[in-house]
């Protein structure tokens, strides 16, 4: 991903930022009153509000001197949302088996990191693409995987296996980690007014997702 910087946002005003998923959809309204809905972008993409995170001074100016650092929307970053930022749900702790990655066919070394969102509706499956890697947790076929046996790229969130360790024809690989969403920001200027500050008015600093 160029134009990203593998830095992370201040994690103490991204936990306090507002804001998740959104998704594109055409609705056409039809004569008789009925409607046609179509999907327009195939992901959901996430947008941030990092101004209501700022809880002091000290606060406001680790995100201006982030913001300096990053010349505003120009490089991209690591956030970690408030709400969904591991395998498992918000409480939970992270496990080997949390998500399904893939089918070993004996030959495959690589296998991409994803989440998948699903209820008796139906589901969707997200890319992981910026995991926490000291985080990774992997099993092959209910068996849990050492540390010597996989790697794990932290910019791509690709799960390489070791010679001697490719999962065999047919066996489940799954997958249990803690990982950030890549974003930027989504403005070139940040205004600041102490005195609107004071009186509890925070800067709006809107973030926006990058999809690879």
């Amino acid at each position: 991903m160029s134009g990203f910087h593998e830095v992370r946002f201040p994690l103490r005003v991204a936990l306090g930022a507002s804001g998740g998923a959104g998704r594109g959809t055409d609705i056409v309204n039809l004569s008789n009153g009925r409607e046609q809905r179509n999907q327009r972008w195939r992901d959901s993409r996430r947008s941030y509000d990092a101004g209501s995170g700022i809880r002091s001074l000290a606060d406001l100016y680790a995100v201006l001197e982030f913001f300096e650092a990053r010349r505003g929307q120009l490089y991209g970053f690591r956030f970690r949302d408030p709400v969904d930022w591991a395998s498992c749900p918000p409480g939970g702790t992270v496990a080997a088996t949390d998500q399904i990655i893939g089918t070993g066919d004996g030959v495959t070394t690589s296998f991409q990191l994803v989440k998948t969102y699903r209820d008796i509706g139906g589901s969707w499956t997200r890319r992981i693409v910026k995991p926490v890697r000291a985080t990774v947790l992997v099993c092959v076929d209910g068996v849990s995987a050492p540390t010597t046996a996989f790697s794990v790229d932290a910019v791509t969130g690709m799960v390489t296996f070791a010679a001697g360790y490719v999962p065999a024809a047919g066996a489940l690989i799954e997958a249990g980690y803690e990982f950030d969403v890549p974003v930027r920001f989504d403005i070139d200027r940040i205004d600041v007014n102490l005195a609107h500050f004071d009186a509890g008015r925070i800067p709006t600093i809107p973030l926006t997702e990058i999809l690879a």
